[in-house]
């Protein structure tokens, strides 16, 4: 896999963990330990494709 293709996974990942964080916090009655477990999961993605663009 490209270095190209790796990053346009990760943020498609990346995306698709904001779309899930958005629908959760939404909902009534969030879990908020789910939702902070998805933007923990988000960050470590953000850096990923930080790390890898630069």
């Amino acid at each position: 896999m490209s270095l190209s293709a790796h990053l346009n996974e990760l943020k498609k990942k990346h995306e698709t963990l904001s779309d899930t964080v958005e629908k959760e916090l939404r909902a009534p009655g969030a879990d908020t330990l789910k939702v902070a477990e998805l933007k923990r999961q988000k960050l470590r993605l953000k850096e990923q494709i930080t790390r890898l663009s630069s």
